[in-house]
């Protein structure tokens, strides 16, 4: 028997933010295996499948991705209906075009199941619109954690002019900030960083480029966090007054 996987994003963290087509495939799942960031009640909609954690965590102890690989295989090739369940969307550093590369070199048949990516999530849930007629007209989604630790080109970024949503970040704000300001990024450009987005435990702090690591110390902030950096995390703000008045 052929089996088949479907590499799927399961939003944020709110359960509520998962998509129809997401619920569909776990519902017909035998095995689902799981990152540490989904949010258990996801898996209430495949109560009869067998879950294994396969969490990737920065800092902590993670599952090897070779491991994961021969395990979708696995399951499959004995005709299982795998679900393997990633935070945020499978393709927005979530390592599903690299799953998918794997699977499809051995005749695995899969489908990709976008979900809401965190950066998208984060920004929305504290006001933030990513693009704003008149403040920004693009978004770049980048992550600070990079396989070979290689220079990210701030100056680059920072002439752009788009909105940058940056995942994996909390463990290098400073790098952030000096790179952003040495590329001729304005210190007073405001940021947002927010912690645990969409969900009840959900936090923001505000600041500006200059001063953010200082604001992130005092605040306390741990990952998982989205940091949001351009004029549209004051643009915010704006609006939010604007409804109060």
């Amino acid at each position: 028997m052929s089996g088949k996987v479907w590499l799927i994003g399961a939003g944020p963290g709110d359960p509520e933010l998962l998509t129809l087509k997401a619920v569909r495939a776990l519902e017909q799942a035998d095995v689902v295996l799981t990152d540490d960031l989904v949010d258990p009640a996801v898996l209430e909609h495949c109560p009869g499948a067998r879950v294994i954690s396969v969490g990737k965590r920065g800092g902590c102890r993670s599952t090897p991705q070779d491991f994961i690989h021969r395990l979708m295989q696995r399951y499959a090739r004995q005709g299982r209906r795998v679900a393997r369940l990633k935070g945020g969307d499978p393709c927005i550093f979530g390592r599903g075009g690299e799953e998918a590369a794997w699977l499809g070199a051995r005749g695995v048949a899969y489908e990709l199941v976008n979900g809401i990516t965190a950066g998208l999530a984060a920004a929305t849930q504290c006001g933030i619109p990513l693009t704003l007629r008149g403040v920004s007209r693009g978004v770049t989604l980048i992550t600070a954690h990079t396989q070979d630790d290689s220079v990210l080109n701030w100056r680059g970024l920072a002439a752009a002019g788009t909105t940058l949503v940056i995942y994996m970040g909390v463990a290098k704000l400073a790098d952030i900030r000096d790179g952003l300001l040495e590329g001729g990024m304005t210190a007073s450009t405001p940021v947002a960083m927010i912690e645990n987005a969409s969900l009840p435990s959900q936090r923001e702090c505000r600041s500006h480029l200059a001063d953010m690591l200082e604001a992130a110390q005092g605040f306390a902030l741990k990952s998982p966090a989205i940091l949001v950096i351009g004029d549209v995390a004051a643009a915010s703000q704006q609006v939010e007054l604007a409804r109060s008045a």
